[in-house]
């Protein structure tokens, strides 16, 4: 048995787990069901590497040399069509546009529409993102920031701004969030402005509506997203595919580790809301937006 083919196979594996490993953020935002494919590699590679090894050796019996070699090529060739076939296509728009995305909390934006900014910034659009509370209250004031800009760059939204505004209080400082909003709109001159529902039972969210309301009260394109807290009045008119994006969507989501507890944060909790969206939107996954006018951004979604 040839030993420098069982040698090759080996490094082969090895490199692969790497890649696997060290490249896990690109490949979570680009490949579908990355866990799948991470355990697959891991599991090849603890098996196969050291019966490469071993058979490269030459003491075995002729058919352990059989079953490792093709055994290891085969789990190389099987990695690599997975990540062919599960590889997210990428459709980039002819017109770029801009876009603000509003949110009370640190999470509000990955766990309410993470799968069409991710979809959005992937097709070239500009994404900005607004956080107006650090979430204190809600976890730990000196993780939750830094997790809302690594959300953001896993999205690969084009920047996000975390204001210090006191969490479960954002009502009692509605001119803040107004003037905040006001000087980002004309800033940013954004095509479309995503925020929170008014069919919301968490204070702060329903807060940031009204805000973005008051201050956006001329702009021609407002989408309301639905977060955990939603009331049973919440009621979508857009929906947004996102059946190539739930994976980032659960992946983005899944780096606020400091909320990592709440029920609303597991990816069968995110699946399950998806799939019931896109019932509704006759899609098989997809993110539902309530419409306060969406006559100026045709073309974007």
């Amino acid at each position: 048995m040839n030993i420098s083919a069982h040698l090759l196979v080996a490094v082969a594996l090895v490199a692969t787990l790497l890649i696997v490993v060290l490249a896990e953020a690109t490949l979570r935002r680009r490949v579908r069901r990355f866990r799948t494919l991470q355990l697959f590699v891991i599991c090849s590679a603890l098996l196969l590497v050291p019966a490469n090894i071993v058979s490269s050796l030459g003491a075995e019996p002729w058919i352990w040399h059989v079953v490792a070699l093709v055994g290891g090529f085969s789990a190389v060739v099987a990695q690599a069509a997975i990540v062919v076939l599960a590889w997210v296509p990428v459709e980039k728009v002819d017109r770029p546009r801009r876009v603000l995305a509003i949110g009370a909390h640190p999470d509000d934006l990955e766990l309410a529409a993470g799968g069409t900014l991710a979809r959005l910034a992937d097709a070239g659009h500009e994404i900005h993102a607004l956080v107006m509370s650090d979430g204190s209250v809600g976890g730990n004031a000196d993780a939750r920031p830094g997790e809302a800009y690594a959300g953001a760059a896993f999205m690969r939204l084009t920047n996000c701004e975390v204001l210090g505004l006191p969490d479960t209080e954002l009502a009692s400082h509605d001119n803040d969030m107004v003037a905040a909003i006001e000087a980002k709109i004309v800033s940013l001159n954004p095509d479309l402005i995503f925020t929170h529902s008014s069919n919301d039972q968490h204070q702060d969210h329903e807060a940031v509506h009204w805000a973005t309301m008051r201050a956006g009260r001329r702009h021609p394109a407002i989408l309301c997203y639905e977060s955990p807290s939603v009331t049973r009045d919440f009621s979508p008119q857009v929906f947004v595919d996102i059946e190539n994006y739930l994976d980032a969507k659960s992946a983005a989501v899944a780096i606020h580790h400091d909320q990592a507890d709440k029920p609303y944060m597991s990816e069968q909790s995110l699946a399950g809301i998806a799939t019931f969206r896109g019932a509704q939107g006759k899609l098989r996954m997809a993110e539902g937006f309530e419409a306060v006018r969406i006559n100026g951004f045709a073309g974007v979604l």
